[in-house]
């Protein structure tokens, strides 16, 4: 790939017998019309293999991939990406993350994303998956530039549907905070005990076993694009769409993860050619 500064850090060590921390770091540049890869650096297992521009030069599309495929407490993950003036990038991953048991140390997730002057970058990865006694931090800081535009989405499952499995420990905690030229435009945490009433509540999770949140920063979302949003129905599923002045948020709870990935993939559908100006195009990895 052209213009590529491919760093690897010197051969990962875990920080005890049995924790790992990974990092990665991305950096995506423009060049006349095109958006490539410029920088990568990655310390432990958090990769990205190639880059991709299945919908043109326009785009650049990366697959972040953690090769133990799960992560065990006491594991930390840090994805930093750079988004230069201009460019536009698009991350998803290869499947869903697995959140494996604690074991008394929690497991963190950090992303800190950083968006130049007409950039756009669109964070879309597969929904994950708290295994039975997880303890998950997430956390995000996202800086945009004043015209730069972000769309994010997470889907959490608590417990392994497949197997029936019952969340009945553990602890999911959030922390995101997302600023334009330095003010503060979306700011949010929670702290979810296996327990806790919310999770049981009819004003909370209601029992459901899968939620989602779905962030458009792209300024004030058009009447007709908001109502076509609206329109979109779910069985079995409770969903909300709140527009703020900067900040669309997009809401799911049920307790199918396919379902919330389509349905948050319909809405993207719609919003796209807005924020865009260019048709959703849906990541390779996600047919496979």
């Amino acid at each position: 790939m052209d213009d590529l500064k491919h760093a690897i850090a010197p051969p990962p060590q875990r920080i005890t017998a049995k924790h790992w921390q990974a990092r990665l770091e991305l950096g995506f540049a423009r060049r006349d019309a095109r958006s490539y890869l410029a920088h990568r650096l990655h310390h432990g297992p958090l990769v990205v293999q190639k880059s991709l521009h299945p919908e043109g030069e326009g785009i650049c599309h990366a697959v972040v991939v953690h090769p133990p495929g799960g992560v065990a407490g006491g594991d930390a993950l840090h994805l930093q990406v750079r988004v230069g003036e201009g460019a536009r990038a698009l991350l998803t991953t290869p499947g869903a993350g697995k959140w494996y048991k604690a074991n008394g140390t929690k497991a963190t997730q950090t992303l800190t994303f950083q968006l130049a002057a007409g950039s756009g970058l669109e964070w879309l990865p597969q929904e994950n998956i708290l295994f039975d006694a997880a303890e998950v931090g997430f956390s995000a800081e996202i800086a945009l530039a004043a015209d730069a535009t972000l769309a994010a989405w997470d889907i959490v499952c608590l417990g392994r549907q497949a197997q029936q499995e019952i969340w009945q420990s553990g602890f999911y905690q959030l922390n995101q905070r997302i600023t334009r030229n330095g003010r503060l435009i979306w700011n949010e945490r929670a702290r979810m005990q296996a327990d806790d009433l919310v999770k049981t509540s009819q004003v909370g999770l209601g029992r459901a076993a899968v939620f989602g949140t779905f962030l458009v920063c792209a300024g004030a979302v058009p009447a007709e694009v908001l109502q076509a949003c609206r329109e979109i129905v779910l069985s079995n599923a409770k969903v909300g769409i709140t527009a703020l002045p900067e900040v669309l948020c997009i809401r799911y709870i049920g307790n199918a993860s396919q379902q919330a990935r389509q349905y948050f993939e319909q809405c993207w559908q719609i919003l796209r050619p807005w924020y865009y100006q260019k048709d959703a195009i849906r990541p390779r990895i996600w047919n496979t």
